[in-house]
């Protein structure tokens, strides 16, 4: 930049510091464009801050594409003055898909794993919630809009039980989903560092994470109001489209000459 607009690079870094500007670094965003956003937000976020008496609110999605993975090379383990090291390629031995629930009120997890992840492995993932649910209690489901969720065999057998209640997320807004943060949590913890010679290893190892944490369960606390939510993404856009009239006035003056 110094040698196009003709400053010392000294004088360029010293703006760059003064205006906390980081040229080398980019970030992604992502805004929904459902059109009932608002309303959504609201729904979810009450059940996370005002849960209905005599129900469980469970957030449920699936973490797809799970690779059992074995470095090429044995991993060396931490010792004094050396981190722990291992290979950086690795040998591929299938992959599976994980169905989890999370218990908003306790952060007990329901899991279960399959080969595949279509609206049948889903319909026995369902059924397996309910075997685990006490019979009294209504529940109230968090997922998304995934075509595997709203398969006809599933919406008949959701419809055949009214005790179970349905609360889809915004488009393009997993965030919202609390169970988004387990998957964080297993990958993190579990997965990105072990060793997996076999999907069936991996799944052992997946379920002895699933049980760690149904052992000693810490639910996530959320604090963010609806109004917080909507507010602070009406700041962002306004902000987005302020930047965006001033770059087109930058280049409107710059093509004029003045």
């Amino acid at each position: 930049m110094a040698r196009a607009v003709g400053y010392a690079p000294s004088t360029i870094h010293r703006i760059w510091k003064a205006f906390s500007l980081q040229p080398h670094r980019a970030e992604t965003f992502k805004l929904s464009t459902d059109p009932l956003f608002v309303d959504k937000i609201r729904d979810i976020v009450g059940l996370y801050l005002s849960p209905p008496e005599h129900a469980l609110v469970l957030c449920v999605d699936e973490k797809s594409q799970i690779q059992a993975l074995d470095r090429t090379q044995p991993l060396l383990p931490m010792r004094p003055g050396q981190v722990e090291r291992h290979t950086h390629d690795y040998t591929r031995h299938g992959t599976l898909s994980l169905f989890a629930a999370l218990d908003t009120a306790t952060g007990k997890v329901i899991g279960q794993c399959f080969a595949r992840h279509r609206g049948a492995e889903f319909l026995k993932f369902l059924r397996e919630i309910e075997r685990n649910v006490p019979t009294d209690l209504d529940i109230h489901l968090v997922m998304d809009n995934y075509a595997t969720h709203k398969t006809p065999a599933i919406r008949k057998w959701l419809g055949q039980r009214p005790r179970w209640h349905v609360h889809f997320t915004p488009t393009s807004s997993s965030w919202v989903n609390q169970v988004e943060r387990f998957f964080a949590d297993l990958t993190e913890r579990q997965i990105r560092r072990g060793v997996h010679r076999s999907t069936t290893e991996l799944e052992a190892a997946i379920h002895a994470y699933i049980e760690g944490v149904n052992a000693d369960p810490k639910p996530f606390k959320w604090t963010k109001s609806a109004d917080d939510i909507l507010a602070s993404i009406k700041r962002f856009c306004l902000a987005t489209l302020r930047t965006a009239e001033t770059q087109a006035e930058i280049a409107e003056t710059s093509e004029s000459g003045h």
